[in-house]
């Protein structure tokens, strides 16, 4: 037997038969009154959210539960460690996390600063599809284009001091000078995942929790349904069997139909366990442990604490610090001599681990009082101490 492919002029799809006889062996089947038995397999190309920045906005954080969680679990657990030093404003801990909201939906996050007498007064988180950077011959940075929905402006950098009006941090990305990835763009097929599944669960609790069916025409030898009969039956099972309003509607038929209900396959209902796998795709993408945002079935970790210690010394202070340091070379750069540092000393979350620290500094009896100070992160004692 032949393997033979054909293709469909209206649609593009391909009709791949697994088996398909020859002709000849086709007439002389049909000549003995056996129907050949034909496979036929419908390739059709999977559909996936754009991976510009909106589209994964609309589709990730506005729609995602999981990735709407670990955007503001980062963004309010960074911007709520306190940075040790001057030059920045009261309110920079509110823009901060608007900051790292945007660093992970985008990969790439803009402060604006106000200035006054050399002085830093204000500061303003920018969308990132608003900002552009611009760059030299070279191809490095050298300034960055803001536009709005009234006006577009250029802030170029002091080639010298390299001071600029706008703070820019990215996360690496293999693939740009001057743009990062964000861990948004890395879970959008495991987004997409998460998200099909809710829309076919919602879909299948809208059919009455229940699978489709078909209607089968018993009718005499030869007889069918003309195309208008056929439209007409579906048009009533529309209006008057779904939709969770019309669950358990009876259905009297005549004229020969009859209903087969056709059911799920395995794979369709093992869909809950596909999405918690995507779930723990996307937490894994941003960083943030599957067992702090309640997805069963991950065994990491051995309790809670060392799961969110560990979201902590893995994606919080990392990024913390690698602000801190940004932000104290861009006000370096604009007159302001000053270097901040996270006061991880205020993190609830490792008091544990201080507490462990001091115990075995206390211990080492080999240490004077200032070592001791110094290992803890201190300074040494004052004359009066």
């Amino acid at each position: 037997m032949g393997t033979t492919i054909m293709k469909l002029p209206f649609t593009g799809r391909t009709l791949s038969p697994r088996v398909a006889p020859a002709p000849a062996l086709l007439a002389d089947e049909t000549k003995s009154g056996d129907a050949p038995l034909v496979a036929v397999e419908l390739s059709r190309r999977a559909c996936f959210t754009s991976p510009d920045f909106v589209s994964l906005c609309r589709e990730g954080f506005a729609r995602n539960p999981v990735v709407y969680r670990c955007v503001r679990m980062i963004a309010e657990a960074c911007a709520s460690v306190p940075l040790l030093g001057d030059g920045l404003p009261d309110e920079a801990a509110e823009v901060l996390e608007r900051f790292y909201g945007y660093l992970q939906v985008s990969g790439s996050a803009y402060l604006q600063g106000v200035w006054l007498d050399g002085d830093l007064v204000g500061l303003r988180a920018l969308r990132p599809d608003r900002v552009s950077a611009l760059t030299d011959a070279a191809g490095r940075p050298a300034g960055f284009g803001i536009r709005t929905d009234k006006a577009r402006s250029v802030h170029r950098r002091d080639p010298l001091s390299g001071q600029c009006e706008i703070m820019a941090l990215t996360l690496f990305d293999p693939l740009s000078d001057v743009d990062g990835q964000s861990p948004l763009r890395a879970a959008a097929t495991s987004i997409d995942l998460h998200n099909q599944g809710t829309r076919w669960a919602k879909a299948l609790l809208d059919n009455s929790a229940r699978p489709s069916g078909a209607l089968v025409y018993k009718g005499g030898s030869g007889d069918r349904l003309s195309r208008d009969q056929i439209d007409q039956l579906k048009a009533e099972l529309e209006q008057g069997f779904t939709g969770p309003a019309r669950a358990g509607r009876p259905m009297v038929l005549e004229g020969g139909l009859d209903w087969k209900t056709m059911g799920l396959s395995p794979s369709d209902m093992d869909f809950t366990q596909g999405r918690r796998e995507a779930a723990r795709d996307i937490a894994l993408a941003f960083g943030v442990p599957p067992m702090l945002l309640g997805i069963p079935g991950d065994n990491t970790y051995a309790n809670y604490a060392e799961a969110n210690r560990a979201f902590w010394r893995q994606t919080v202070i990392p990024l913390v610090g690698r602000t801190a340091r940004s932000l104290s070379r861009w006000l370096t750069a604009a007159g302001q001599d000053v270097s901040l540092n996270p006061d991880l000393d205020a993190v609830p979350a490792l008091a544990a681990e201080r507490t462990a620290l001091w115990a075995r500094i206390d211990a080492a009896s080999f240490l004077d009082i200032d070592e001791q100070r110094d290992l803890a992160g201190l300074g040494p004692r004052g004359d009066g101490a």
